[in-house]
C-alpha cells in the first residue's frame, strides 16, 4: 500500500507539475554570461585549456606505435584497440580513436569558450590570453587533421546547435585556420614572466607555424617562420641528456612543451612513466622500440663509439636503465624500452608511477634546425641545408655532411629526423608526409603489418560516436 501511495505522488507531480519539476534555477554564482567578467576568472578558464592539452601525450599511440620505430608492447590483451591502430585496421568504434577525438575536441571547446568569452574585454591580458588559446586550438587541430584528415572545424563557443552540428571541412581549410591562429599567436611575448612560466610564447607560435607550413610543402613560408624564430636569439641546442631530465621545460632547446606537476589532487602529473616503464616498476611497458630502429644507426662517432642518442632514447641489454641497474631485455616484448619520458624511481616511486613531473617537449630547436635543412634542400639548395643539419649531427658526435646532391641529402635529413626525434611521437606523421613509397616500404617491414596507401594519404576513421552525435557529417 505504501508503494502505491508513493507511485501516485510521483504520477501526480509528473502529470500536473512537469514544467515546475523540470525547471531549476541555476545554483552558484557563475554562468556562461558572467564567468569571464574578471581577469582572474578568464585565467582559470585558460588554465582549463592548458589542462586539456595534457592529453596530447597520447600522441605516442599514433606517432610511435603506428610507425616503424615501435610496436604496441605491453601484455597482449592490454589496450587491445591500440593493436588495431598499429596494424591500420581500426574501425570507427575503436576506443583509442574515440578517446583522442573526444579529449582533443574538449580542449578546442574550452579554447573557443575562452576566445568568445573575453572578446571585447578591457582587462590588460585579454589579448595575450586570446592568443594563447588560439595557439592551443591550432595545436589541437594540427593533431586532428594529421590523424583523421577532414574533421569538423569548430571555432565558436557551443551556444547553439549550429555551433555543435558542424560538417567536415577540407584539409586545406583546417590548415588555413591553424595558420591564422598561429599567426595571431606570434604577437605573444618572446618570454613569459616567472609567474606565467610554461605558457605559450611567440617562439612557440613561429615554430608551430613553420611545422604547419612544412607539412603542406610550403618550404619558403616555413623558412620565413624559422627565420623569425631564430631572430629572437633565444633558442640553442642543449645537452641531449638534459632534454629528458627534470627541468627540461627550461632548456634553451625547448620551443613548445606541455608541463606537468606531481603530487597534486586531483592528479596532473605525467602518465608516460607508467605507460613506458617495465612491469617491475609498476609500468605497463608499452611502446616497445623495434630492432629496425636500432639497426638504422650505421654511423659511429669519431671515437668509434655508438651514437649517444641510442642509449639516451632506449633501454637495451648491456646498458644501464634509469635507476642505474642493468637493463633486462625480458622487460620488453622486443628487448627494448623507451627511456625518454621515463623518470627514475628516486623521482617517481612505484606507487605513483603515473604521476611524473617531466615535461613532454613537443617542439625543440633541433626539430626546427632539421626543418630548416629540409626546406632548403627541397627548394633546391642542398648546400644551404648543410649548416643546420650539421649543427644537429655535431652534437651527436657525427661527422659533418658536405657536397651532397638533393636526393642524397633528402635521405640523410629524413634519417637524421628519425634518430634525433625518436620516440617523441613524430615518426608516423613524417612518414605520411614523405609519401607513398617511403611509407609503404617503412611500415611493411614490421612483422604482421600490411599497410596499404590510400590517396591522398592514410587517415584513421572518424569515430562512430561523433557520426552518431553530429548529424552534419552524415
Amino acid at each position: 500500500m505504501k508503494n502505491k501511495i508513493i507511485l501516485s505522488c510521483v504520477l501526480a507531480v509528473t502529470m500536473c507539475g512537469c514544467n515546475d519539476f523540470l525547471t531549476e534555477n541555476l545554483q552558484g554564482d557563475l554562468n556562461s554570461q558572467n564567468v569571464m567578467t574578471t581577469e582572474g576568472q578568464a585565467q582559470q578558464v585558460l588554465n582549463g585549456v592548458y589542462n586539456g592539452v595534457m592529453y596530447s601525450t597520447n600522441l605516442w599511440k599514433f606517432g610511435d606505435v603506428a610507425s616503424d620505430d615501435a610496436v604496441k608492447g605491453g601484455n597482449p590483451g592490454d589496450l587491445a584497440d591500440l593493436g588495431y591502430i598499429e596494424n591500420f585496421t581500426a574501425a570507427a568504434d575503436n576506443g583509442v580513436l574515440s578517446q583522442y577525438w573526444q579529449n582533443t575536441y574538449e580542449t578546442i571547446s574550452r579554447a573557443n569558450a575562452l576566445i568568445d568569452g573575453i572578446a571585447g574585454k578591457s582587462f590588460k591580458s585579454a589579448a595575450d590570453m586570446t592568443n594563447e588559446a588560439r595557439l592551443l586550438r591550432a595545436f589541437s587541430y594540427f593533431q586532428l587533421v594529421n590523424i583523421f584528415g577532414e574533421v569538423p572545424l569548430k571555432t565558436k563557443a557551443h551556444l547553439s546547435d549550429g555551433d555543435i552540428m558542424v560538417p567536415l571541412s577540407p584539409v586545406s581549410a583546417i590548415y588555413g585556420q591553424i595558420e591564422d591562429d598561429l599567426r595571431a599567436a606570434t604577437a605573444l611575448p618572446d618570454e613569459q614572466p616567472a609567474a606565467s612560466a610554461g605558457r605559450a610564447t611567440s617562439g612557440a607560435a613561429w615554430g608551430l607555424l613553420a611545422k604547419t607550413q612544412l607539412f603542406q610543402g610550403k618550404w619558403a613560408d616555413a623558412l620565413a617562420s624559422i627565420k623569425n624564430l631564430k631572430a629572437q636569439n633565444k633558442y640553442k641546442l642543449d645537452s641531449y641528456a638534459n632534454l629528458f631530465a627534470l627541468g627540461n621545460e627550461k632548456s634553451p632547446e625547448t620551443v613548445f612543451a606541455i608541463r606537468f606537476l606531481s603530487n597534486q589532487v586531483p592528479m596532473i602529473g605525467n602518465s608516460l612513466n607508467q605507460w613506458f616503464a617495465p612491469q617491475a616498476e609498476n609500468g605497463y611497458y608499452f611502446d616497445n622500440p623495434t630492432d629496425d630502429w636500432l639497426q638504422s644507426f650505421t654511423e659511429k662517432q669519431a671515437n668509434g663509439e655508438d651514437d649517444p642518442r641510442i642509449d639516451l632514447s632506449v633501454g637495451r641489454a648491456g646498458h644501464t636503465w634509469t635507476n642505474g641497474e642493468m637493463f633486462d631485455a625480458s622487460w620488453s616484448n622486443t628487448g627494448y624500452l623507451v627511456r625518454k619520458h621515463n623518470q627514475p624511481l628516486a623521482e617517481v616511486e612505484k606507487g605513483r608511477k603515473g604521476d611524473g613531473g617531466l615535461a613532454y617537449v613537443y617542439l625543440r630547436y633541433a626539430d626546427v634546425l632539421l626543418m630548416e635543412a629540409e626546406c632548403q634542400n627541397e627548394l633546391g639548395h642542398p648546400d644551404l641545408a648543410e649548416s643546420p643539419l650539421n649543427e644537429v649531427r655535431t652534437r651527436a658526435g657525427l661527422a659533418g655532411v658536405t657536397g651532397k646532391g638533393q636526393a642524397e641529402m633528402r635521405t640523410i635529413i629524413r634519417l637524421e629526423r628519425r634518430h634525433e626525434l625518436a620516440f617523441e611521437f613524430h615518426r608516423f606523421f613524417d612518414l605520411m608526409r614523405y609519401g607513398q613509397n617511403e611509407a609503404v616500404f617503412a611500415l611493411n617491414k614490421k612483422e604482421g603489418i600490411s599497410f596499404k596507401w590510400v590517396e591522398p594519404r592514410f587517415y584513421y576513421p572518424i569515430p562512430q560516436a561523433e557520426r552518431d552525435a553530429n548529424s552534419a557529417i552524415n
